[in-house]
């Protein structure tokens, strides 16, 4: 799996520093985006550019007429061309993933997530947003998500750093105190 990683990031990379070059890092990350969704979507067309039983260079053609008609960046066809002749298009899903979060560290921009147990009114995101923005310095995206399981409260997740204040932990931690015998 660490190995997937590397590979992935060498790629993700040295797509971003083209894009860096030349410009075009949020054109890339559009093509990129698009054609990763594509062919997880489509399990047909995956199959038909993976699958090693297949005859390399029929699987190449079908690659070849897909890009064709996606009217992709002369780049984004290279790219893509490459990641198949160098046998790493299995790893097309990672290299998105991570090109997408370099490419926002590249414009300061952090994505985190938001679960809360109850709907919360845009302006509770958007205080939360806010203080999130001034505690990273970067502006935030935010994906709200709704899970009753967490009976109330709120779970942010930052890249790695997790800020769990859902009532659901709370409980957990006041009951593992209780078994240890400490005074709550």
């Amino acid at each position: 799996m660490m190995k997937n990683l590397v590979i992935a990031r060498r790629y993700a990379k040295a797509l971003l520093l083209i894009g860096k070059e030349d410009g075009n890092t949020e054109t890339y990350r559009d093509e990129l985006a698009g054609f990763s969704e594509l062919v997880e979507r489509e399990k047909s067309l995956e199959q038909a550019i993976n699958n090693p039983l297949y005859n390399g260079d029929e699987r190449k053609k079908v690659l070849e007429s897909v890009l064709e008609k996606s009217g992709f960046s002369r780049i984004m066809e290279a790219f893509l061309t490459l990641l198949f002749d160098k046998g790493r298009f299995i790893y097309l899903s990672s290299i998105n993933d991570l090109y997408q979060k370099l490419a926002d560290e590249l414009k300061g921009i952090s994505r985190a997530s938001l679960v809360s147990a109850t709907e919360l009114s845009s302006e509770t995101v958007d205080k939360i947003r806010a203080t999130l923005s001034e505690k990273t310095g970067k502006d935030i995206i935010l994906d709200v998500e709704k899970d009753p399981g967490l009976i109330g409260g709120i779970v942010t997740r930052i890249g790695d750093l997790v800020l769990d204040g859902s009532i659901k932990t709370q409980l957990l931690n006041m009951r593992e105190s209780l078994k240890r015998g400490e005074g709550v």
